[in-house]
């Protein structure tokens, strides 16, 4: 694979989580560092590209099922690489009017980000480099605020990101800065790695994966519940992530599962 001109800013000796992301998703942009955990955490558990899959596919009902609701503004923190089926897409599907703030922490998915997704000229997009760990800086930011009104109800997507925030840096706690900033009648879309379905397949994924420079916390569905705290679940609640409404009848059982998914509307 063709190694893409970095960015001045992105270390392309470390790996990151959008990128090996990116390369389970088939995408391009990711270096040899990140091909090199995606392929070991691939080998030591197959099903992790499914996995990333499953999340993907996740999000699009996720934003989906939010539009259908009436929401019209979303805060997607995690962007990752975008790909086919980003938020701001499935959402201005439904409603040419809706906002959509994507935040990420890696340079290269905000260069793409910047490039690539184009809101519909009804709507808008905005774009903000920062950390889910500093809501503050995000939660102000003058992009957010000139595109959000969060007077109004939003869709908070957190889509296979908390799992990288470990616990001593409060996960629970960030989440909760964010979702006491929304008005009520908001959503948020939570999907999260666990080990509750298949213990030995994500325990060897995290093998592979974890190192100095990138790790990951599985959590079990009561720890995930937490994030909803002053949500109420939309059906089928917390549930494996390709069971979250699936366009198409389940095939696979539960504990093929590596992920929750579920989303919540707030009180």
């Amino acid at each position: 694979m063709t190694e893409a001109h970095p960015h001045p800013r992105i270390d392309t000796s470390v790996p990151h989580s959008a990128r090996v992301y990116d390369y389970w998703l088939g995408g391009k942009d990711n270096f040899a560092a990140d091909r090199a955990v995606a392929e070991a955490t691939a080998q030591a558990a197959p099903g992790v590209v499914q996995g990333a899959q499953d999340n993907r596919a996740f999000l699009g009902r996720a934003v989906r099922h939010l539009a259908t609701q009436g929401v019209t503004q979303f805060l997607d923190l995690g962007t990752g690489i975008p790909t086919q089926g980003n938020t701001h897409e499935v959402a201005q599907a439904a409603n040419p009017a809706a906002r959509v703030v994507y935040v990420d922490n890696d340079p290269i998915v905000m260069i793409h980000a910047r490039a690539l997704l184009r809101s519909n000229p009804e709507g808008r997009t905005a774009y903000i480099e920062a950390d889910l760990r500093d809501p503050d800086s995000i939660l102000g930011h003058p992009d957010l605020r000139g595109t959000l009104d969060l007077d109004r109800p939003v869709g908070l997507i957190i889509v296979g990101t908390l799992m990288f925030i470990k616990d001593h840096e409060d996960p629970f706690g960030l989440v909760g800065r964010f979702t006491s900033a929304l008005a009520p009648g908001s959503y948020l879309a939570v999907s999260h790695v666990t080990a509750d379905f298949a213990p030995k397949q994500v325990g060897a994924s995290a093998d592979a994966y974890n190192s100095d420079a990138l790790a990951f916390t599985p959590r079990t569905a009561e720890q995930v519940m937490r994030f909803f705290e002053g949500y109420e679940l939309e059906e089928p609640g917390l549930v494996p992530v390709f069971d979250w409404r699936p366009d198409e009848p389940v095939t696979r059982s539960a504990e093929e599962a590596g992920a929750y998914g579920a989303v919540g509307r707030k009180l």
